[in-house]
């Protein structure tokens, strides 16, 4: 249900259920749990990019997985809760490519992307409140944080279908391109990261992540601790050999 391919140090992920539009089972969320950690642990994987199958990039939970249970969501979102904490936690830059409808939780996961691209025919929906149920898979962390917090409540409360310019405008993707444009668009986006600092880049994530919730004066000494960290990298010594001979740096991800 997780199409894995490797190419110039990108594993490319799809989630593969089109004829369910890839709503999420609990079997896809645990295959998706394990890419995502063995890619963060292989240091061969230098980026990643995420997209779906058919004409969706994932439409939320398949209802249909609960038949006629009462679900206990509770516990059925320990499955979402770590597929989330371990693209928050990728030690690679993770680009999104949404090529379809993405709602839901499927918003969710799009979101969390460190660099998101949207087919011009892609749309957007929060979506939860349409059954009565509450944001989840850190999507009431992310949406204020990017579109602010009356907007977050206007599309949290209301729940209106967005287009891909709508998302563009709120700042939910960075890029809107043609359909049959979307794939090598994102895989020019993720092989740039590829050759990039990967260390810097899971450092300044987990900066941007941890800032929200500290004083001033915290922030400053995380940058100085995540600063020291990163300037012990052999990256960090090419980049500033680089820099010196006046040539483009060539990081190795170390």
């Amino acid at each position: 249900m997780v199409l894995k391919e490797r190419r110039e140090g990108i594993l490319h992920l799809t989630l593969n259920r089109p004829e369910r539009l890839n709503a999420l089972t609990g079997a896809l969320l645990d295959e998706l749990h394990a890419a995502l950690k063995e890619a963060n642990g292989d240091p061969e994987v230098r980026a990643l990019l995420l997209t779906g199958a058919g004409r969706a990039f994932c439409a939320g939970q398949d209802l249909a997985e609960f038949g006629e249970q009462k679900p206990d969501y509770e516990a059925h979102l320990r499955r979402y809760n770590r597929v989330v904490e371990a693209m928050a936690g990728l030690e690679k830059p993770l680009v999104v490519a949404v090529n379809g409808a993405a709602a839901g939780a499927g918003m969710s996961l799009a979101l969390w992307g460190d660099y998101r691209l949207a087919a011009e025919e892609a749309s957007f929906a929060t979506a939860f409140t349409r059954i009565g149920l509450v944001p989840d898979s850190g999507m009431s962390f992310l949406l204020p944080r990017l579109v602010g917090l009356a907007k977050a409540q206007e599309l949290l409360l209301l729940s209106p279908r967005l287009s891909a310019k709508e998302a563009l405008s709120l700042g939910l993707v960075h890029r809107v391109v043609p359909g049959e444009r979307l794939l090598e668009e994102a895989l020019a986006v993720a092989r740039e990261l590829a050759q990039g600092p990967t260390r810097a880049y899971a450092l300044t994530r987990k900066l941007l992540l941890e800032t929200y919730r500290l004083s001033l004066t915290e922030a400053l000494a995380l940058e100085a601790i995540l600063q020291g960290e990163a300037g012990r990298t052999l990256d960090h010594e090419e980049g500033v050999r680089a820099f010196r001979e006046k040539r483009p740096p060539r990081f190795q991800g170390r």
